[in-house]
């Protein structure tokens, strides 16, 4: 997606270095790969205006995340499915399981 001036929208992938950064953690990012990686945990990060969704979460399970950092958090059934497979859900550093 472009911006104004024709230019690469560049505000998610910011956010996605900063929050690998304040997790200690190497951004890789990429289609079809995790957002970052931390020894071998993998992260995702979600720089979103709505909070994620359940399938969100699924899809990043199948990648094998262990992680998932969201700007604005997640909807109750995200969460309920984050503790019942065992991945850390956080809201920017606060961690929800």
């Amino acid at each position: 997606m472009n911006n104004r001036k024709g230019q690469p929208q560049r505000r998610g992938v910011n956010y996605e270095r900063k929050k690998a950064r304040d997790h200690g953690a190497k951004h890789i990012g990429g289609p079809g790969n995790p957002d970052a990686e931390k020894g071998r945990q993998k992260l995702e990060i979600k720089d979103w205006k709505q909070p994620v969704p359940r399938p969100e979460v699924v899809k990043a399970r199948r990648k094998g995340v262990t992680k998932f950092i969201s700007k604005s958090g997640f909807t109750e059934p995200a969460l309920e499915y984050g503790e019942e497979r065992k991945i850390k859900l956080y809201k920017g550093k606060k961690r929800l399981t």
